[in-house]
């Protein structure tokens, strides 16, 4: 009998002490970004450097110049090449991308051109939730494919991935492991055993973050914004509850 391949578990941080934790809870891949309440940018260089040199297992950087739409202009566009060369020199495993064009389907041109860079260096690329923007999945998907894409992160084209459990399954099906799908966005300890069953991953993606008191001992009181006071950080029993039934399913 063959054993069942296990699923792996990718965390999206936005610093190094938290791509630690990640790792210490036992999380197989890294997505590392910044600014992750603009649904991510790329990290500093000093930020990559400084991850690879302590990470041991594999660190995929987000190449997005800025927060908004994926129609990117020439002077990002140069910005995204430089920065996926700077990955490959630092060594990291791999890179997360994707562009469109106005009319919502994906820049093939551009994204070839990013595609390329990485190989150079034998870095890995995933398709980003520029995906879940696209005019039409399934097409999108096709070209992601085209273009050498080693898997796409995907809410199904909704809010969450369990809204759109059942148009991801429709993907992986339709994939036929020609690409990897893999579930993102809304995932929590609680609905993964219900979007495992409703999708059949074998690759998951979340943040699974709690909030953390700051050590600060003087606060100044006059000042409005508390939340400067409460970090988020990568929750290791989250982690560890994902994990479980990653492995038991």
């Amino acid at each position: 009998m063959i054993k069942e391949k296990k699923r792996l578990l990718e965390i999206c941080v936005d610093s190094v002490s938290n791509a630690l934790i990640a790792e210490e809870a036992g999380v197989q891949r890294i997505e590392f970004c910044a600014n992750p309440l603009e649904g991510g940018t790329t990290p500093s260089m000093a930020q990559i450097q400084t991850a690879r040199k302590h990470l041991h297992i594999p660190l995929y950087v987000l190449i997005r110049p800025r927060g908004g739409d994926f129609l990117y202009n020439d002077l990002e566009f140069e910005i995204m090449k430089s920065d996926i060369h700077f990955c490959g020199q630092t060594g990291c495993d791999g890179v997360v991308t994707g562009m469109l064009r106005a009319n919502g389907t994906v820049d093939i041109k551009r994204c070839y051109d990013l595609v390329e860079i990485a190989r150079q260096y034998k870095m890995g690329v995933t398709f980003h939730r520029a995906f879940d923007r696209s005019n039409h999945l399934f097409l999108a998907m096709e070209a992601a494919i085209d273009l050498g894409y080693e898997r796409i992160l995907t809410s199904g084209g909704c809010n969450t991935a369990i809204e759109g459990a059942d148009v991801i399954r429709q993907l992986i099906e339709r994939a036929d492991n020609r690409i990897v799908i893999m579930p993102g966005s809304g995932v929590t300890p609680e609905n993964v055993a219900e979007l495992i069953l409703k999708t059949k991953l074998t690759e998951l993606h979340g943040t699974f973050r709690s909030q953390a008191e700051s050590k600060m001992q003087y606060r100044n009181t006059k000042l409005n914004r508390q939340e400067e006071y409460h970090l988020l950080q990568t929750d290791t029993e989250k982690i560890k509850r994902v994990l479980k039934h990653l492995n038991n399913q």
